[in-house]
């Protein structure tokens, strides 16, 4: 009868361990899965659609080999101030497209709006001259239909154009 509990005992234990080793190994996919942001609903939340697009612009910097990319967060227009926000790195952007970018960088565009994402990007590359942005990754955020204007706009400067679905 002892040896029967004593073997009991140490099944019992057995299966506490593998039990802990599993929850263990689970950890890093409920982790991960956490750690994950979600796409925001409200498209005034500057700082959850920063936190939601940060990890999508990480995730496609491959190629590039500049200390750090270029990042343009365009706001939706749902407000004057966004609206002038926008305007102001309108302009910016057209600055630093018209006087050119070293090659290795990444110019990433992304925000709440795909619309207004694109036509910020379409604005600012009609000063590019051609081939002036070789061998630079330009990333576009959005929605499928803007997809194919935004490329057209980015083609003739010899980047190489990448898209991801928001």
């Amino acid at each position: 009868m002892r040896k029967l509990i004593l073997l009991v005992a140490l099944v019992l234990m057995a299966g506490l361990a593998l039990t802990a080793c599993n929850k263990k190994a689970a950890e890093p996919a409920a982790d991960a899965a956490a750690a994950a942001p979600v796409k925001p609903t409200d498209p005034g939340d500057t700082k959850g659609w920063n936190a939601y697009l940060g990890p999508i612009v990480v995730k496609n910097m491959e190629g590039m080999t500049a200390a750090q990319p270029f990042a343009y967060m365009v706001k939706a227009p749902i407000n004057d101030e966004a609206k002038a926000d926008n305007a102001r790195q309108l302009e910016a952007v057209q600055e630093v497209v018209s006087r050119g970018v070293t090659g290795g960088n990444l110019l990433a565009f992304a925000g709440p709006d795909s619309t207004a994402t694109a036509d910020l990007l379409i604005s600012a590359f009609q000063a590019a001259k051609p081939n002036s942005l070789k061998n630079v990754i330009v990333l576009f955020v959005g929605d499928q239909a803007d997809e194919s204007r935004v490329s057209d706009a980015v083609k003739p400067t010899g980047a190489t154009f990448r898209f991801v679905q928001i």
